[in-house]
């Protein structure tokens, strides 16, 4: 993903060492206190009764929208996790070296919305088969995953993944390459990053869905 087009060249195919990932930084990078479409706050504390989760599906600015479009979402945030670099920047973060993925946090409503139906979006608005790419967006950083704030958060994507592979292998996709992990740091992508698509109406958005729906309500998910 880029300013001006998808990245289409250059991205890493595998996830990097642990050992060679770049050092960061200790100083987290300043976001704006409000967010751009919403009003609501960008970063804790979040207003109460929300929940938060993390999800990746490529390139985060289209990302971003899916979810904030969402009834019952309350703010929502672009930035890094899954890797190993503190406070990494974008384009660190485009070099592979950091092994995070790009990443939106989204805060939502438990009493208007569910977990499970945010994993309705995100299966639904990417195709998740495409291993470290999605669509031109080639790299590591594209890759497809989940990170779980809680067992139950995981053990929903989990039972989600299952139940879409079977969706997708009966319309003849191959296997889901969706990383299910527990949520490490999200660490906030920069200022002109956040609801980029809202600021930039024409801006790029790689993202396509592979026209599957995604069930709630099917193999322990709520309804």
């Amino acid at each position: 993903m880029g300013s001006f087009g998808s990245r289409t060249a250059g991205g890493r195919a595998q996830m990097v060492d642990p050992a060679r990932a770049l050092a960061g930084r200790q100083a987290a990078t300043a976001v704006p206190e409000r967010h751009l479409v919403l009003g609501s706050p960008l970063v804790p504390p979040f207003p109460e009764g929300t929940e938060h989760a993390i999800f990746a599906m490529g390139c985060f600015w289209g990302a971003e929208r899916k979810f904030w479009q969402t009834d019952g979402v309350v703010t929502t945030a672009v930035g890094y996790s899954g890797g190993f670099t503190p406070n990494p920047t974008y384009e660190e973060v485009c070099t592979g070296l950091t092994g995070h993925a790009e990443a939106v946090l989204c805060v939502f409503d438990a009493s208007k919305t569910s977990y499970e139906e945010l994993l309705a979006v995100f299966f639904e608005g990417h195709d998740p088969t495409q291993g470290m790419r999605q669509g031109n967006d080639v790299g590591t950083q594209y890759r497809s995953a989940v990170y779980g704030v809680s067992d139950v958060q995981l053990a929903a994507a989990r039972a989600a993944r299952a139940t879409y592979q079977e969706r997708l292998s009966a319309a003849g996709f191959g296997l889901v390459t969706t990383e299910i992990e527990p949520a490490g740091p999200f660490y906030y992508a920069e200022p002109y990053h956040q609801q980029y698509l809202a600021a930039n109406p024409n801006g790029y958005c790689g993202l396509g869905g592979t026209g599957v729906a995604c069930p709630v309500g099917v193999a322990g998910l709520g309804g």
